[in-house]
């Protein structure tokens, strides 16, 4: 089962929701605090792999992962998951190929999705989200 956590009320939209790089970065730490918390190693923020911008990179074992996330204020319109597209997920599987060219014997992608709504904020972990 895929791992998820609430997280009580969610801080005010003037503190989590900002502009788009401030919103970006406090999600990427609440994800990169959620990993650490199940288990991983954060190892990189914003990495480049095969010219694809990574969110975060985090090693569980000896398995690489490539993290990307997703943060939404609002969970209509499908959430925050969902705003992995078509095009995303290549980009993707192009930093996981990048990954596994340069040795690394074991890459998987997850998506962490995080939705804020005035009654909280909710993080899910999917795990090997994007395949080939």
């Amino acid at each position: 089962m895929l791992p998820s956590a609430s997280a009580g009320p969610a801080p005010s939209k003037g503190t989590l929701m900002g502009t788009g790089n401030v919103r970006g970065a406090r999600g990427e730490s609440l994800a990169a605090a959620w990993l650490e918390l199940a288990g991983c190693a954060v190892i990189g923020r914003n990495v480049r792999l095969g010219g694809v911008e990574v969110d975060l990179l985090a090693r569980e074992g000896e398995t690489r992962v490539v993290v990307e996330v997703k943060l939404r204020g609002r969970s209509d319109y499908g959430g925050a998951a969902l705003a992995v597209d078509h095009a995303k997920r290549g980009r993707l599987v192009r930093a996981a190929h990048a990954l596994e060219q340069s040795g690394v014997p074991a890459v998987r992608i997850d998506v962490i999705a995080i939705e804020t709504e005035a009654d909280g904020l909710t993080l899910r972990h999917y795990r090997n989200a994007v395949t080939e």
